[in-house]
């Protein structure tokens, strides 16, 4: 992609989201193929253990902008990030405690392959600028 991600309309954390939601599909779906029904319920609980933090944070974080909120803005960027790992933290428990994934390796493939996508967005964006090395 020539673009830069600042470039498109969305903020930065609705395009992570949807690159998140694109991996836990992909994992849902090997999972089905797999594991049948129960891995697709395992990997459908991993992913959304990953995207509703992920969902907050975003929705947390656009809410101030620009120059003169600097400070407002770096303080909800705070409050969300505490937020998305207590949201992170609750889902687990209550997962692991009212519906014990029956398939514990979907589970986490979708909750690592979603977690792992901010990660790979900076490679997967990248605008081709690197400086060549000496």
């Amino acid at each position: 992609m020539s673009t830069k991600p600042a470039a498109r309309g969305r903020p930065l954390g609705w395009r992570l989201l949807r690159l998140q939601v694109l991996a836990v599909a992909a994992v849902l779906l090997l999972a089905t193929g797999l594991a049948g029904r129960e891995g697709a319920l395992s990997a459908l609980a991993g992913g959304v253990t990953c995207l509703v933090p992920q969902a907050f944070f975003a929705w947390r974080t656009g809410q101030a902008r620009g120059g003169r909120q600097a400070r407002r803005f770096v303080m909800n960027l705070y409050r969300a990030e505490a937020g998305k790992f207590g949201l992170t933290v609750a889902l687990l428990a209550m997962i692991f405690v009212a519906v014990p994934p029956s398939n514990p390796i979907s589970f986490f493939s979708a909750y690592v392959a979603a977690q792992l996508m901010p990660w790979l967005a900076t490679w997967l964006w990248r605008d081709g600028s690197t400086p060549e090395p000496r």
